[in-house]
């Protein structure tokens, strides 16, 4: 059995806790340790008074086969605020009520440009849009990933995984400006509804195209009154950056930030690759991120990890709430 297909287990998962309760969770990052603060101060998310949140795409098919017991376990660990990765499977009703039940808030969600699987998409009717995220409590919508290059297609047998890496390998300086055009519109059609709209960046955002990025495509090309960004810590190292410097330069436009670490053996690529780990176990520094990304005015901090898992899903989003409320 794979690890991350382990059965969930309450009164483990406790005793993890207790036992890690004094205990450095991860490996060293940049030849540094991760170090406990000082005692009596307060972490960095109790003294902005922040809840951790998470994006439930962690939790893989869980939300989708049990969304009351998935909103139960995200509770009980400690997490407060929820991302969503679309719709899991359900209706909005369905969704806030499991929420509500367990005691969490909706306060984001992704949806990509074109609807698919049932799930609505950007490019649908914006008053129809506000009407399902006003049932969910939601006033921030991110898109998670770019409009493909024009006229990219998965081949015969190819998976999204695969097709999405080859796509971000094709993408154009065009091809990220008519993404930062899609964003703009659609974004001042949200507004005039109360909702947000962001971007969320994986690595390919940041191959060089000449002396420019796509990433700095978006952002130079989007109107901050309308698009803001969701910042991947991440996905940004990943790509061989440093989200110290990236957040840094984000004055303003990232009000959203995944918090996703990566063990130090991820090679900088930029085609959807990287050794993922537990918050505190990997290579990044949060006691320097975390800071930086509030000055730059981000609000909502949401663990995120991608797979392979070393744990259960709960287990792993356990360890990464234990270091953000315990080390940060």
């Amino acid at each position: 059995m794979k690890p991350e297909q382990t059965t969930y287990d309450p009164a483990r998962r406790n005793l993890l806790r207790t036992a890690l309760g004094a205990a450095a969770l991860g490996l060293p990052g940049l030849g540094v340790l991760p170090t406990a603060r000082a005692a009596g101060r307060p972490g960095f998310f109790a003294a902005h008074d922040l809840p951790v949140g998470v994006q439930l795409y962690t939790v893989g098919p869980a939300a989708q086969n049990d969304l009351d017991g998935t909103c139960r376990k995200i509770a009980d660990i400690g997490y407060r605020i929820v991302e969503l990765a679309g719709m899991h499977g359900h209706t909005a009703p369905e969704i806030r009520a499991a929420a509500d039940r367990a005691g969490l808030k909706l306060t984001g969600i992704h949806m990509r440009a074109q609807g698919s699987n049932g799930d609505p998409g950007l490019e649908d009717d914006p008053v129809k849009l506000a009407a399902i995220l006003n049932t969910l409590g939601i006033a921030e919508v991110t898109m998670p990933i770019m409009i493909m290059p024009l006229g990219a297609k998965p081949t015969a047998g190819e998976n999204f995984g695969a097709f999405l890496m080859r796509a971000g390998s094709q993408m154009t300086a065009d091809d990220w400006k008519r993404n930062a055009d899609f964003l703009n519109a659609r974004g001042a059609l949200l507004r005039k509804e109360g909702i947000r709209l962001g971007y969320h960046n994986h690595n390919f955002e940041f191959r060089p195209l000449g002396n420019t990025t796509g990433w700095e495509i978006l952002v130079a090309n989007t109107d901050p009154a309308s698009v803001d960004f969701e910042v991947d810590a991440g996905w940004v190292a990943a790509a061989g950056h440093d989200p110290v410097k990236v957040l840094g330069a984000m004055q303003g436009r990232a009000r959203q930030v995944h918090v996703k670490d990566i063990l130090a053996t991820t090679k900088p690529n930029f085609d959807l690759k990287q050794d993922p780990t537990e918050v505190g176990s990997g290579k990044l520094q949060w006691n320097a991120i975390l800071p930086v990304a509030w000055d730059a005015g981000v609000r909502r901090y949401y663990v995120e990890q991608e797979p392979p898992f070393a744990h259960d899903r709960f287990e792993s989003l356990a360890i990464s709430h234990r270091h953000l409320t315990t080390k940060v």
